[in-house]
C-alpha cells in the first residue's frame, strides 16, 4: 500500500510552507500580559496571502474557482498553520465552505463558495454547544416558519472569529430532532453576541439567538451534514495539535541541544533524551491516524461508521499527545518554559486550547467502544 502523498497534495503543503514561512508566533503580546483579546481581528493581510496561493478554495470544486482536492491536502495546510500559530480562521472558514458545497442547494452557494474561496467572505462554525461539553446542534432550535422560513432560538458558545466572519454556520435541531444547519449573517436581526477570551488570549464570541428569522434556502435540511462537517472539524483539529506538536519538539530539541549543565549539553544526557523520544512517539501516533481520519472522508467507504471510529481515534491520540509534548517542553526548557516573554508560552496555551476542543480522550474511548459494541469486528 502506498502512503505517499500525492503531487497536489504536496505541492498544497509546499504552498502553505512558503506562505507561513513570514509568520513570527511571538510578533502579539502574550495572553497571560494583555488585558482581553490578543488582537481586535485576525491577520487580514495573512488571510490575503492565503487566498493568492489559492489555499482558501482547496476543497472546492473548479465551479468555485478551487481546486478540488480532500481532507488530506487541508490537514496538510492546517499542519502548517499552527506551526506559526497563525491567527486566520483556516479550519472554520474551508470546513463550513465544504460542508455546504457537499449538502448545500445551489441557491444558497451560487456566489457564495466562489467568494469565500477568494478571501472576500469569511465563514465560521458554532461548534460547542452551549457550554462546551454538550452536542452544539441540541444549544439551538431551528421551526419551520410558514412554507419560505425558519426561526432560531438559542445560545451557541465559544464561536471562534464570531467578530470577523461575515457568516457563523450554526447547527440545530427542528421539532421532528433532525438535525440542520443555519447560515446565520453577522449581525443579523435577532442575533447578539458577547465577547468571550480564549485559553489563547484570543475573542471568542457567544452567540444568542432570539426569534432569529432565515429564509428557506439559509437553512441545509440534508441528513447528515452536521455530522460530516463536525467530523472535519475534529479531523482538522488534529491536525493543528499535529503541527504544534511538531513545532514545540523542534524547540525543545534545538534548546536542549545548545544549554550545557555540568559542560555537557542537556540532550545527551539519557533521561531528557528518553523523554523527548516518548513525545516523538506520540507525535508519530498523532500523525498515523489523523492522515487514516482524514483519508476516510475521500475513501468512499459506506456509512458514517468508519469514519465516526477513525476519528475518534485520532482525538484519543490527539488530546493525549498535544498536551504530554508541551509539557515535556516546558520541563526540559526549565525556567525558561515557565517565561511569558519566550515564545514556548504562546505554544502551551494554544495546545491548551486545542486540548479542550477536542475534548477528553476518556470520552472518545468511550465513543469508540460503544461503536464497537454496536457494531462488533467479524472475523
Amino acid at each position: 500500500m502506498d502512503f505517499t502523498f500525492t503531487e497536489e497534495q504536496q505541492a498544497a503543503a509546499e504552498a502553505a510552507r512558503g506562505v507561513f514561512a513570514d509568520v513570527v508566533p511571538d510578533a502579539v503580546p502574550s495572553p497571560a500580559l494583555t488585558r482581553g483579546a490578543v488582537a481586535e481581528g485576525f491577520d487580514r493581510a495573512l488571510w490575503s496571502r492565503l487566498a493568492e496561493a489559492d489555499l482558501l478554495s482547496l476543497l472546492l470544486g473548479a465551479e468555485y474557482g478551487g481546486a478540488g482536492l480532500d481532507a488530506v491536502a487541508l490537514c496538510l495546510v492546517l499542519r502548517e498553520s499552527t506551526k506559526a500559530l497563525a491567527r486566520v480562521p483556516l479550519l472554520e472558514s474551508c470546513a463550513a465552505a465544504a460542508a455546504l458545497q457537499a449538502y448545500g442547494t445551489p441557491e444558497l452557494t451560487s456566489g457564495l463558495l466562489a467568494a469565500t474561496g477568494r478571501g472576500e467572505v469569511v465563514l465560521t462554525v458554532a461548534a460547542h454547544g452551549r457550554t462546551g461539553h454538550d452536542p452544539a446542534e441540541r444549544a439551538v432550535t431551528a421551526r419551520r416558519d410558514g412554507a419560505q422560513g425558519w426561526v432560531l432560538d438559542g445560545v451557541q458558545t465559544a464561536v471562534p472569529w464570531a467578530f470577523d466572519a461575515d457568516h457563523v454556520l450554526v447547527p440545530a435541531h427542528t421539532d421532528g430532532d433532525r438535525a440542520v444547519l443555519a447560515l446565520v449573517p453577522r449581525g443579523h436581526p435577532g442575533t447578539a453576541l458577547a465577547e468571550q477570551i480564549s485559553t489563547t488570549g484570543e475573542r471568542l464570541g457567544e452567540l444568542r439567538l432570539e426569534s432569529a428569522r432565515l429564509a428557506d434556502r439559509c437553512v441545509v435540511e440534508a441528513d447528515g451534514a452536521w455530522e460530516w462537517l463536525r467530523e472535519l472539524l475534529a479531523t482538522g483539529t488534529c491536525a493543528l495539535a499535529l503541527g504544534l506538536g511538531e513545532r514545540v519538539l523542534r524547540m525543545t530539541a534545538e534548546y536542549t541541544g545548545r544549554r550545557e549543565q555540568f559542560g555537557h549539553p542537556l540532550a545527551t544526557f539519557q533521561a531528557v533524551a528518553v523523554q523527548a523520544a516518548d513525545r516523538y512517539i506520540d507525535l508519530r501516533a498523532m500523525e498515523v491516524t489523523l492522515w487514516q481520519a482524514a483519508w476516510r472522508f475521500g475513501s468512499g467507504a459506506p456509512g458514517a461508521l468508519p469514519l465516526r471510529g477513525d476519528v475518534a481515534v485520532a482525538k484519543i491520540w490527539a488530546a493525549e499527545g498535544v498536551r504530554r509534548v508541551v509539557q515535556t517542553a516546558q520541563h526540559l526548557h526549565g525556567g525558561f518554559g515557565a517565561d511569558v516573554d519566550y515564545p514556548l508560552h504562546r505554544y502551551h496555551a494554544w495546545a491548551k486550547h486545542l486540548e479542550l476542543s477536542l475534548g477528553p480522550a476518556a470520552a472518545h474511548e468511550e465513543t469508540l467502544g460503544e461503536l464497537l459494541a454496536a457494531h462488533p469486528l467479524s472475523g
